[in-house]
């Protein structure tokens, strides 16, 4: 069973009471745009963005809720920001802080623009708000007063769930400057149930100087925020979340997950929503940050491939495995390989998890008319565009032996295209291909007196042959391979050095099958003397 419909099973025992009474199921998730998104962050859009889909499916009420975060403070500064230009707004809320374009509304709207563009392109469809909005909205002002009402519970959570002691003066609230608009700086000191005694503090924290002012002002309506850890449980109950996961680190015991559940239940009188506790989605097996500008942003991964790949690289494992992702090396081309296995399985009825999932990485409005087309392999179709004297078309139409759709021809399309984004930006260098006509390689000078034995037999072969059909010089060289070489690599490497000037390359018959045969006769004459 795909692993989104185990899930919703869960769902529909758990929250049967709130789905009879008719009202949607409330999902929800978040982002702090701090800087440019980075890709793992799309493994929760994913994620709940799926499960929103099969309640609808199943014909579920629901509404998935995606939050940007613009109201935590600037802690880190990207890589890719002049420190002088940005390095006096860190502490400052991230709504507050100019856009780098000049152009977006702030800082997070900025950042947060690019990553809502991605979410737009992988086909998840939920509704965004702002975090700034929902403060200054006043529906967090009940929350921030129960919770500043009963901080030594609190205190008492922390210390007895994670071991985190706080002082017995630490209050869960974080002011707005009044003097310097700085949020991450503030401490505050008191609450008498309307206002509350804070000062910005110099030392408060490493990241940021606080200017010293002390006052006095009321916490609510936009004019302080909750700490994380108090914040997540009183969105829970504010926005009547039914379902949220989030990544593993918060979801172990003792961690964030674990201490806003206590006090959604405890203090808020809130039943914790529904968890998905998923695994990450990591950058050449590495863990990213945005505000530190480390790893591939969520659009540079997503314009490396179209939506339904993209969301096949997004849902196409249990959530409880991590996702990696590397870009440089053989994902791409194996993620294609995949696409194509489960498209074989969807049209022949021949696996009912794999035909539901090619289902569902397509659109949801495209899931009723996914129509059969002939699927090239990535890595052969990474080989047809660099090489500029071959009809992709027309190479194409010969290895499907029957003329071309319409649809094979927009899928040929797509995959020149991202095939060449790829080779462009990404790929390793061992797909990466140049025919060496001009000038035999160096290389080939090397060669053994059997291994040019077994290149003559290839020329000698080549020779008789009218036209040189893949798969029968395929089964050719491996004959000759079989009668002289223990080792097949000895031989292939001869032939794609003689070619390519590179000791490897695509299926061997086909390749040589696509080259001028002229050519090919030429250049094994002159290696094999």
């Amino acid at each position: 069973m795909f692993w989104g419909d185990a899930i919703v099973d869960k769902i529909e025992k758990n929250l049967k009471d709130r789905i009879e009474s008719g009202k949607p199921l409330i999902i929800r998730d978040e982002k702090t745009a701090s800087g440019r998104i980075h890709i793992g962050s799309m493994r929760g859009v994913a994620v709940h963005g799926t499960i929103s889909e099969i309640l609808t499916e199943r014909g579920i009420k629901n509404k998935f809720l995606y939050e940007i975060n613009d109201f935590d403070p600037m802690d880190g500064l990207p890589v890719y920001l002049d420190e002088k230009e940005y390095g006096k707004y860190m502490g400052q809320p991230l709504y507050t802080i100019p856009s780098p374009d000049g152009k977006a509304k702030n800082f997070a709207e900025y950042f947060a623009a690019e990553f809502m563009e991605v979410i737009e392109k992988s086909g998840f469809t939920p509704e965004y708000y702002r975090a700034s909005e929902l403060y200054k909205s006043g529906k967090m002002n009940d929350a921030i007063a129960t919770t500043l009402s009963h901080a030594q519970e609190i205190r008492e959570i922390y210390k007895k769930i994670s071991g985190s002691v706080k002082p017995d003066d630490w209050l869960p609230l974080s002011v707005v400057c009044e003097n310097c608009g700085k949020i991450g700086t503030t401490k505050t000191i008191s609450f008498d149930g309307k206002e509350v005694e804070y000062v910005c503090d110099p030392e408060y924290v490493k990241w940021a100087k606080g200017c010293g002012h002390k006052g006095r002002v009321s916490p609510f309506d936009g004019n302080a925020k909750l700490p994380w850890k108090v914040e997540w449980p009183a969105k829970f109950k504010v926005l009547e979340v039914d379902i949220e996961g989030s990544g593993k680190d918060h979801s172990t015991k003792g961690g964030s997950r674990d201490i806003a559940n206590h006090i959604s239940k405890e203090i808020l009188g809130y039943k914790p929503p529904f968890d998905i506790p998923y695994e990450f989605f990591l950058i050449g097996g590495k863990k990213m940050s945005s505000s530190k500008g480390e790893g591939s942003s969520a659009k540079e991964i997503s314009d490396l491939l179209p939506p339904e790949l993209f969301r096949l690289a997004l849902i196409g494992k249990n959530y409880k495995q991590a996702i990696n992702f590397e870009p440089d090396g053989d994902t791409i081309p194996i993620l294609y390989d995949t696409y194509d296995r489960i498209a074989d399985m969807y049209f022949d009825k021949t696996n009912d998890d794999n035909a539901r999932l090619f289902s569902l990485i397509h659109l949801p409005n495209e899931r009723e008319g996914i129509k059969k087309r002939y699927f090239s392999r990535f890595s052969l179709m990474s080989f047809l565009v660099q090489m500029p004297h071959m009809d992709i078309e027309n190479e194409v139409e010969n290895m499907k032996g029957e003329s071309l759709t319409d649809d094979d021809k927009k899928e040929i399309s797509s995959r020149a295209k991202y095939s060449k984004n790829w080779l462009e930006i990404y790929a390793p260098e061992k797909y990466k291909y140049e025919l060496q006509k001009d000038n035999v390689p160096e290389q080939a000078l090397g060669f053994s007196d059997k291994q040019k034995k077994g290149l003559r037999e290839i020329f000698e072969y080549v020779k008789t042959q009218k036209k040189l059909d893949g798969l029968e010089l395929h089964t050719k060289i491996h004959e000759i391979r079989k009668e002289s070489f223990e080792d097949p690599k000895e031989l292939f490497s001869a032939i794609y050095i003689s070619f390519l000037g590179k000791d490897s390359g695509p299926k061997i018959g086909w390749f040589l099958s696509v080259l001028d045969k002229d050519f090919i006769e030429k250049r094994l004459e002159e290696v094999a003397k």
